[in-house]
């Protein structure tokens, strides 16, 4: 009798059971999940493993509204190439909501994946990507053993991910892959042990990036190229106007040229050169504060770039350096606290973390009001070099080898009420001049409290 009822229902639905999914593991669900994407666009699966042999295609032209949605119970096994799920929208406009035409708000805007785990079994297969869409939202959605976990293509606005976990994928985490985005949030999520980078944004037009109180880590092929927890690459393109707040960024040391945030802002503009002079913009205006960052090569690293701030964050362990900014002007560094935790001194890890904070061919820069603390095997804790207009005040310069604070050839700079020392044990103590100054011009050095005599050459 139920079973009759059952077929009365699917029949006035206009589904037949051949069309339904089945969700053991074993059937090829793909044809029969389309089907309710394509004539329902609202698709709610329950419990199961649901195997896929091809893309699901959320055309939200033809579909209308849709979303894809689970109790965290339902599992897409993605078996072949591409995306388990990819939404195609046909927004061309911005943000703006005169830039918008009416068919998106009244069929398309905010496509969703909610409580759905997303598992590659093919060495191609991706999570889900989004082209074209407006406000698509992805909630409580994992993505495991696939290449990237999440994929923004050609262009897209308003994306929000929340309360994720893209968790030990090949490639990306959150790959913003030349694509034309602005206004993305990224809160909440676990983002780790992804070979390609955690959030890694390439080439395109991105603005307006949020990333926020995540655990983002370990995302780093060992043999693998370089990668980084973070990483904003605006070659080929231009990436800007980001936050970065409240994160825990850290792991692995073990990968060549690891970082937990890398910034290379030099990006493209046609018209720069005949209007500037350059070739490549500097591409920036970053915020970067209130994280915890370690266990890496380079904890932060910003190349080209222009008005980063980088404040109120935690450093430690980072093996070569725990930042480093080169080529870049409008840089600002304070109140963040880089240190060597007695903690963590493990096997190997004492003798290996160098620590350390490096300045070359920047201008109009300061950093001021940090600790810096256990730099070792580094010439200096703080080293500046072919730097102008840098404003180097009120640290603390603790306990490290080779000089405290370092400048070579910095024109027009100001140094001044620093607390250089290192009162470490006799045999361990720098035999270094807390201050150095080699060349350089129209230096103002005032007043510094220091442990060993300066020195100017």
């Amino acid at each position: 009798m139920m079973y009759r009822l059952l077929l009365s229902v699917l029949a006035v639905a206009g589904v037949s059971m051949a069309q339904q999914p089945v969700g053991d593991g074993k059937a090829d669900d793909t044809a029969a999940i389309q089907h309710l994407i394509d004539t329902r666009g609202s698709v709610t699966l329950a419990k199961g493993t649901y195997r896929l042999t091809q893309t699901l295609k959320v055309d939200l032209a033809k579909t209308g509204f849709a979303a894809i949605s689970g109790d965290g119970t339902v599992r897409l096994l993605m078996e072949a190439a591409g995306p388990a799920i990819h939404f195609i929208g046909t927004h061309e406009g911005s943000a703006a909501p005169d830039s918008f035409k009416p068919e998106v708000w009244e069929n398309q805007r905010t496509p969703m994946v909610t409580g759905i785990e997303i598992v590659g079994a093919h060495a191609e297969a991706d999570g889900i990507e989004a082209t074209g869409t407006m406000q698509i939202t992805l909630s409580r959605v994992v993505v495991r053993e696939c290449r990237h976990a999440v994929h923004l293509t050609t262009r897209n606005r308003n994306v929000l991910i929340s309360a994720c976990h893209f968790y030990h994928n090949t490639g990306i985490g959150v790959f913003y892959d030349n694509v034309n985005l602005h206004q993305s949030n990224i809160v909440g999520s676990h983002i780790s042990y992804n070979g390609g980078g955690g959030v890694v944004s390439v080439g395109g037009n991105v603005r307006n990036l949020h990333i926020g109180t995540c655990d983002i880590e370990g995302n780093h092929a060992k043999d693998g190229p370089p990668s980084a927890n973070v990483m904003l690459d605006s070659r080929g393109g231009s990436i800007g106007e980001v936050a970065i707040t409240g994160c825990t960024l850290q792991h692995t040391n073990k990968s060549p040229d690891s970082a937990n945030i890398r910034i290379i802002g030099s990006g493209t503009d046609a018209s720069l050169l005949r209007r500037a002079g350059r070739e490549h913009t500097r591409e920036g205006n970053v915020t970067i504060t209130a994280n915890v960052f370690s266990d890496v090569q380079v904890n932060v690293e910003i190349r080209h770039s222009r008005g980063v701030t980088v404040t109120g964050n935690t450093f430690w362990e980072g093996f070569q350096h725990d930042l480093i900014v080169e080529d870049s002007g409008n840089i600002v560094v304070t109140g963040n606290n880089f240190d060597r935790n007695p903690r963590y001194l493990v096997n190997g890890f004492d003798n290996a973390e160098k620590n350390g904070v490096v300045f070359l061919r920047c201008e109009d820069s300061i950093f001021s009001n940090n600790i810096v603390s256990g730099v070792w095997k580094q010439r200096a804790a703080v080293d500046a070099e072919s730097c102008s207009r840098l404003q180097i005040s009120h640290n603390s310069v603790l306990d490290s080898d080779g000089a405290g604070i370092r400048l070579e050839n910095v024109t027009n700079s100001l140094v001044s009420e620093n607390l250089i020392r290192d009162d470490r044990d006799a045999e361990k103590r720098s035999k270094e001049p807390s201050l150095v100054v080699i060349g350089g011009k129209g230096n103002m050095i005032g007043q510094n409290a220091v442990s060993n005599a300066a020195d100017a050459k």
